[in-house]
C-alpha cells in the first residue's frame, strides 16, 4: 500500500491562537495512529509579527517539516500574500472570503474561501476552528475526531465554549463537504493510537527517567519549555524546582545540588550558556558530574530567540577556560532527547565530569509523534564510584578505591577517576575548592605552585576521556557503502538528511548515503576517518555560518570534507535545499551551497 504523506500550514500573527489550532491537528493525528512532525515559525513578539506552522503527517515515519504544504490556513492577508504563491498543483487555501483577497494563484491550487463570519455566527476567535472542519472534511477525516480533540481543548472554558466551537467545527466540516472537492485520496489510520511530544518535554521526562532531584533555570528561549514541563509536575515527581535570577546562579546551584550527591540539571541557550562557562569549569575542576542542555537559537548576543541555529558548537566544546574532560553529545530528534539525557547522567556520573547537551529550536521547540511504549522510565542508573551514607550513618564502599585512614577525593588512580564522597559521609572530609589542589584538596597555591603536582592533577583529569570513548556507540553510516556522495551532519540534521537522501536515489537518480553524528566528545575520530575516507565525496550540513563542526572533524581527523552546505537564516533545512545543493556540488559548480528559505521579497 502507498504511503500518504500530507502536511497542513496556518499563516498568520502571534495571537491569532495558530499554535493551539496546531495544537489540535496534531492530537488528531497522532489519534488516528499518523506519524507527524509539526515546526512553529513565529516571532519574538506576544502579539503581531508573521508566523507560519507546518504540521506533516503520514503513515509512515515522519521526519522533518517537508517541502509541500496541500492544505492551506491563512488567517490575515499578510499570509496569503506570503505563501500562496509557493504553493503547488493539488494544493489549496482555505480562507474568509470577506478579510482576505487571494492573488494569484499557481495554476492547479485551489482556492477555497468560506464565509467565516456566518459559520461563527460572528465569533472572531473562532476562525481556526470552522478552517480546521474544512480542513479535516478535505483530508477525509470523520468529524467527529475534531470534536473529541475540541471538547478536551476548550474542556475549562466551561460547556457552553465547548458546545459553541464543536458547532462551529461541524459548520466548517458541512459547508467544505458541500462547496468543495476533497483531496482524491483519504488521511490513512495507523495500527494503534500514538502520542504527541516536544522536545523540551522529551528532555524534561528524561531528566526525570535519569533520576533527577534538582533542576534550576533562567527562562531563556527557546530552552523554557523545560522549566514549564518540570514546575508543572514537580510536586508530583519530588523534585526541586527553582527559577532562578540569572544563569550564574543557575549553574552555581546545579553543582552545589549535584556536590551532595543528587542527580542536578538545567537547560538554557546560548546566552545564558555563556555565562554559565565559568561555573562549568568549576564543575570540572572539582570533579562533580552536572547536565546542561543548551538549546541553541540564532546569535551573538540576543540573536534571533526564536529562530533555530546550530551556531554554539565551539562555545560548548570551549566552555570554561583551560583543559578539562567534558562530554558534548548533540542529539538526533524528540525521542532521542529522551533516550539521551539518562545515558549521559550515567556517563557524567562515572566521569565525575560536566555533561552538556547541545539540541536548537527546531527539536525543542518541534512537535513529532511518539509511541509511548518508548518512553522508559526504567532505565538502568550507574551512579559510578560514589559514596554515600547507608541507613545505618555508615558508609557505603564500592571497592579499595581509597584508604581507609586517609579519604584522598581526588585520589591519583591509574582510570583518572576517583571514589566521590559525598557531604556527611564520616570519615570523608575534604576540601572541594575551584583553586588546583593535591590528591586530599589541598590547594597547591597554599605551599607553593608546585609544577609537578599540577601537571599530575592535569593529567589525572584527561585520563578520564581515554576511556570514556568506549562507553558510547560509534556512529554507523547509514544506505550503500557505495555511494556518489555522503552527506554528513550533527544532531537535528539528521532527519532531513535522511529525506534528502532518499530524495536524491528516488527522484534523481544520485545514490547517496549518510553518516549522522550524535557524539561530540568523546569523538569517535579513527572510525570516522575510516568510513569518510572510503567515501567518493563527501558533504558537510549544518545550520551555521562558518562550517563550526567541519572545522572540528578536521581538528579530530585531519579529513577536510569535498564540499558543505551551510544555512544560517533562522530556518531549518527543507529536504530540498539539501537535494539541490548536493546536485550543483557533483556538477562541480561550488563548493559551498547556502540555500536560504523561500520568503516574499
Amino acid at each position: 500500500m502507498a504511503t500518504i504523506d500530507f502536511a497542513v500550514g496556518i499563516g498568520g500573527e502571534n495571537g491569532q491562537g495558530i499554535a493551539s489550532t496546531g495544537d489540535i491537528l496534531a492530537r488528531i493525528f497522532a489519534r488516528r495512529g499518523l506519524h507527524l512532525n509539526a515546526y512553529n515559525a513565529y516571532q519574538s513578539i506576544i502579539r503581531g509579527g508573521h508566523t507560519f506552522l507546518t504540521i506533516r503527517a503520514s503513515d509512515a515515519p515522519v521526519r522533518n517539516m517537508g517541502d509541500k504544504i496541500d492544505v492551506f490556513i491563512p488567517l490575515n492577508q499578510d499570509a496569503m500574500d506570503r505563501h500562496l504563491r509557493l504553493l503547488k498543483v493539488g494544493a489549496c487555501a482555505i480562507y474568509d472570503h470577506e478579510k482576505i483577497k487571494p492573488g494569484q494563484a499557481a495554476e492547479g491550487v485551489k482556492l477555497c474561501p468560506m464565509p467565516i463570519k456566518e459559520l461563527t455566527k460572528g465569533n472572531k476567535l473562532a476562525a481556526n476552528t470552522a478552517a480546521l472542519g474544512a480542513t479535516l472534511q478535505l483530508l477525509g477525516i470523520e468529524s467527529e475526531s475534531l470534536e473529541a480533540v475540541v471538547k478536551r481543548q476548550f474542556k475549562k472554558k466551561g460547556d457552553t465554549v465547548v458546545a459553541e466551537n464543536i458547532a462551529i467545527a461541524r459548520a466548517g466540516y458541512d459547508y467544505a463537504a458541500h462547496h468543495f472537492q476533497a483531496f482524491p485520496w483519504k488521511a490513512p489510520r495507523g495500527p494503534k493510537p500514538l502520542g504527541v511530544i516536544t522536545g523540551n518535554q522529551a528532555i524534561a521526562m528524561g531528566g526525570v527517567a535519569a533520576g533527577i532531584k534538582f533542576y534550576a533555570a533562567y527562562p531563556m528561549s527557546p530552552s523554557t519549555g523545560v522549566l514549564m514541563w518540570m514546575a508543572a509536575h514537580a510536586r508530583q515527581l519530588g523534585i526541586m524546582v527553582r527559577q532562578v535570577e540569572d544563569e550564574i546562579g543557575v549553574m552555581n546551584m546545579v553543582i552545589g545540588a549535584a556536590h551532595t550527591g543528587c542527580r542536578a540539571m538545567c537547560a538554557t541557550s546560548g546566552g545564558g550558556f555563556a555565562l554559565m562557562t565559568e561555573a562549568i569549569g568549576m564543575a570540572g575542576m572539582i570533579e562533580t558530574p552536572v547536565v546542561c542542555v543548551d538549546v541553541q537559537r540564532g546569535g551573538p548576543a540576543t540573536g534571533i530567540p526564536t529562530k533555530t541555529e546550530q551556531g554554539d558548537l565551539w562555545q560548548v566544546l570551549g566552555a570554561g577556560q583551560g583543559d578539562y574532560p567534558r562530554l558534548v553529545v548533540a542529539p538526533s530528534d524528540q525521542l532521542d532527547l529522551f533516550k539521551t539525557i539518562p545515558e549521559l547522567f550515567n556517563l557524567s556520573d562515572k566521569y565525575q565530569c560536566p555533561g552538556l547537551v547541545l539540541s536548537d529550536l527546531l527539536i525543542s521547540e518541534g512537535t513529532s509523534s511518539i509511541d509511548p511504549s518508548d518512553l522508559d522510565f526504567h532505565v538502568k542508573i550507574d551512579r559510578g564510584q560514589l559514596i554515600l551514607p547507608n541507613s545505618d550513618g555508615e558508609d557505603i564502599r564500592l571497592g579499595s578505591g581509597y584508604n581507609d585512614h586517609a579519604y584522598w577525593r581526588y585520589r591519583n588512580t591509574e582510570s583518572g577517576i576517583s571514589p566521590r564522597a559525598v557531604p556527611g559521609v564520616p570519615g570523608h572530609i575534604f576540601v572541594a575548592a575551584t583553586d588546583e589542589h593535591d590528591e586530599d584538596g589541598t590547594l597547591i597555591s597554599d605551599e607553593f605552585t608546585n609544577p609537578h603536582k599540577r601537571q599530575k592533577m592535569v593529567e589525572k583529569r584527561a585520563r578520564k576521556m581515554q576511556t570514556a570513548v568506549n562507553d558510547i556507540a560509534p556512529p554507523k553510516l547509514v544506505g550503500p557503502e557505495n555511494a556518489a556522495v555522503t552527506l554528513v551532519g550533527w544532531g537535528s540534521t539528521h532527519g532531513v538528511i535522511r529525506e534528502a537522501v532518499e530524495k536524491l536515489a528516488g527522484e534523481e537518480g544520485i545514490v547517496a548515503n549518510q553518516l549522522p553524528i550524535k557524539w561530540i566528545v568523546p569523538f569517535h575520530a579513527a572510525e570516522v576517518s575510516r568510513i569518510l575516507s572510503r567515501s567518493q565525496k563527501v558533504i558537510i550540513v549544518e545550520n551555521n555560518h562558518s562550517g563550526q563542526f567541519a572545522r572540528y572533524l578536521r581538528s579530530e581527523t585531519g579529513f577536510g570534507a569535498h564540499g558543505h552546505i551551510r544555512k544560517y537564516d533562522g530556518e531549518p533545512f527543507m529536504p530540498h535545499h539539501i537535494v539541490e545543493a548536493a546536485k550543483e556540488q557533483l556538477a562541480g559548480q561550488t563548493r559551498i551551497s547556502v540555500p536560504v528559505h523561500e520568503v516574499l521579497a
